[in-house]
């Protein structure tokens, strides 16, 4: 599986986890690898992110309510907020670019969101990085226009 498939199946997981209200992402998550080859490339990259995800929720809630204020976590989409918990959580704790990382997130949100999804997920992620040890003034153009 592709990068962007492994990010469909943790976001899934995240998602029906919230959904049922359970704390067994990482059963969800074996369950729906089970549907496809388990020994698939990117499987790993995957659970990280769900673990690290997991063990930082917190704090990623604590960021999505700094920066988006009017929206407590609780009342932000629940496909949304598992879409910015894995992005947020990829941008600080992956070498993946900045860039690569927003786009997948929009896309996701385009895919599974409501029509207002990707802007609200791209306006949270572009200050996410912004305010990120990661910016460069030259990548300040990649959340617009979106």
């Amino acid at each position: 599986m592709n990068r962007h498939y492994a990010r469909v199946i943790a976001l899934q997981s995240l998602y029906e986890a919230d959904f049922r209200g359970s704390d067994n992402v990482l059963e969800i998550f074996k369950r729906h690898l089970e549907n496809i080859d388990e020994s698939e490339e990117n499987t790993d990259f995957a659970k990280e992110l769900l673990e690290k995800v997991l063990s930082g929720e917190i704090d990623i809630d604590k960021t999505i309510e700094e920066i988006a204020p009017d929206w407590p976590i609780d009342q932000v989409a629940m496909i949304d907020r598992n879409i910015l918990r894995l992005s947020i959580c990829e941008l600080k704790h992956f070498d993946t670019p900045p860039k690569v990382v927003i786009n997948e997130a929009i896309e996701l949100a385009k895919t599974f969101g409501s029509d207002t999804s990707s802007k609200f997920i791209n306006g949270v992620l572009g200050t996410v990085y912004r305010k990120s040890d990661k910016f460069k003034e030259e990548d300040d153009k990649l959340t617009e226009n979106k």
